[in-house]
């Protein structure tokens, strides 16, 4: 009878990754991104309230809006001297607004192209340019530290602020009202205007340049972006502060609501587009792009996400659209006509009757890897090369470490390590010193690193390249050393304070005369 060979048993290790939610679900379920390229940085991204959900997208001189199934340009509207800014449609997708260089404000007709009003009063840039709710009035914010706001039919002004102190760079205009808007500004000021009132009816200091501002449907709550911080502000209590999160690394330059207000998606120069419960303001999924992010966008139905890049690329991703039952059945039935076979075939044979002595059971080959191919032949030397192949060491290290222990078990590992030349010690040395900090290699590596010292200490001092491996291997295993004597010193800390709260806690009792044992007896006690 033949002796079959055991295969050497790759040790298995947990593996660390993101937390499978509900939130990572949906939002990972989008295709993979469509990567257009504008003519100059994407500023600004709006969705049309209507379907189809076409998207406006405000880049350099011009303002594109794309096909919101397709996602192709349906029209351009070109006609600005300079840099166009914040291109927004009014609710019922007809009209478009946008600023610019140029201090001119100019409304366009959606489906001719056409421009039909240009608004003029504005002495510098216009950043702001968004639609009242009543979709009757525009609410502009300048360079020159005014905000307007204007009357469409009759192209005039109907008041001016001039309350802030920097330059307007971002506001909105609440739902719930049509007097209501918010505007934020590089003076680190968010104001709140009532347009029946002469100045502004609430400020609050974010304290950073504001880069973006939004307001809940409700409009009792508004939400302010600059430097690193998102805060929430309540427009109720006077602008008390209710949250400021801070997990982005550099400038926050965007906000979005998801369709339901229930997701709250900023942008940032990190590179970072992060999503936010609004219910805990806590981190729910984040996604990442390969350049700076200045603005993003999401339709009224979360079925596609466009992200502007500060290099002039514009990310578009839809939803994957879910397979209906009858697409799944006419798979299957493909399928099963691909694997059925001629009518002839089947009734070839079809009387036969095999006997048990015509039966031969098919012998399915054990294939080994090469590691334990060179074990089996006992050539340690050629199992250990194998386990540091450049793919297996980076690819499956857990494999490299099982190797390790299967040769120190069979006590062949100094034979495998011994008469090595540069070319062959360097992959070896250069895999302790990548994973020997790593808990769940540690201890293998510790052993194969004082191993090699003692087999190899005569030849340091004869080689460039494995004096200087030698080196970062030491380097690596003192600044893992230190990092240990920090973590112990902090947890001797921690139990000095632990033991102190203890015995206070202790001490408070034993005044009432509580057992701390017990406390179940004394809770009559308490009650009184």
């Amino acid at each position: 009878m033949a002796v079959t060979y055991k295969k050497t048993v790759v040790k298995g290790f947990p593996r660390v990754g993101e937390k499978i939610t509900r939130d990572t679900l949906y939002w990972k379920n989008f295709e993979f991104p469509v990567t257009k390229k504008e003519y100059g940085a994407v500023s600004y991204i709006d969705f049309c309230p209507v379907k189809p959900y076409d998207y406006a997208i405000t880049s350099s001189g011009r303002v594109q809006i794309y096909n919101g199934g397709s996602s192709t340009i349906d029209k351009t509207i070109s006609k600005f001297r300079e840099v166009a800014y914040c291109g927004t449609f009014r609710n019922d997708g007809r009209l478009l607004v946008a600023g610019g260089d140029d201090p001119n404000i100019k409304l366009f007709d959606v489906s001719t192209k056409s421009l039909l009003r240009a608004f003029r009063g504005h002495t510098a840039p216009v950043h702001l340019t968004k639609f009242m709710s009543d979709n009757l009035h525009i609410i502009s914010g300048s360079d020159d530290k005014t905000v307007r706001i204007w009357d469409l039919p009759t192209e005039q002004e109907v008041i001016s602020y001039s309350e802030h102190k920097d330059h307007i760079r971002c506001g909105c205009a609440s739902q719930a009202s049509r007097d209501i808007a918010i505007t934020g500004g590089y003076d680190h000021l968010v104001k709140l205007f009532d347009t029946r009132m002469d100045s502004s009816v609430l400020t609050v200091d974010h304290g950073y340049p504001v880069e973006s501002v939004l307001m809940f449907p409700s409009g009792g709550t508004f939400i302010s972006a600059g430097g690193n911080f998102i805060k929430v502000w309540s427009a109720l209590s006077g602008g008390k502060l209710l949250a400021s999160v801070s997990n982005h690394h550099k400038t926050v330059t965007s906000l979005c609501f998801s369709s339901d207000c229930k997701r709250l998606l900023s942008g940032s120069l990190d590179r970072h587009v992060k999503i936010y419960d609004i219910s805990t303001y806590q981190v729910v999924h984040t996604l990442d792009y390969p350049g700076s992010i200045l603005s993003v966008g999401i339709s009224p139905d979360d079925s596609l996400l466009a992200v502007g890049l500060a290099d002039g690329l514009l990310s578009i991703q839809h939803r994957k659209e879910p397979e209906d039952r009858d697409a799944k059945l006419i798979k299957k039935n493909l399928k099963e006509k691909k694997k059925a076979r001629p009518y002839r075939y089947d009734l070839s044979g079809k009387n036969y009757v095999q006997t048990n002595e015509e039966f031969v059971p098919k012998q399915q080959k054990n294939q080994l890897a090469k590691y334990d191919e060179y074990f089996r032949k006992f050539e340690y030397t050629k199992a250990l090369d194998a386990a540091f192949h450049i793919y297996v060491r980076r690819r499956y290290p857990e494999v490299t470490i099982s190797v390790l222990q299967e040769l120190i078990r069979r006590r062949g590992i100094k034979a495998a390590l011994a008469g090595r030349d540069e070319k062959s010690l360097e992959p070896i040395l250069r895999f302790a010193q990548k994973n020997i900090s790593n808990p769940k290699y540690m201890s293998t590596l510790i052993d194969i690193s004082l191993l090699l010292t003692d087999m190899y200490s005569s030849q340091i001092g004869h080689s460039t390249i494995i004096d200087d491996l030698f080196l970062s291997l030491q380097r690596t295993i003192s600044q893992e050393t230190l990092f240990m004597k920090q973590m112990m010193q902090t947890l001797g800390t921690m139990d000095i304070l632990f033991a102190a709260s203890t015995s206070q806690l202790s001490e408070g009792m034993s005044t009432m005369n509580i057992d701390p044992i017990a406390p179940s007896e004394n809770a009559d006690s308490l009650r009184l």
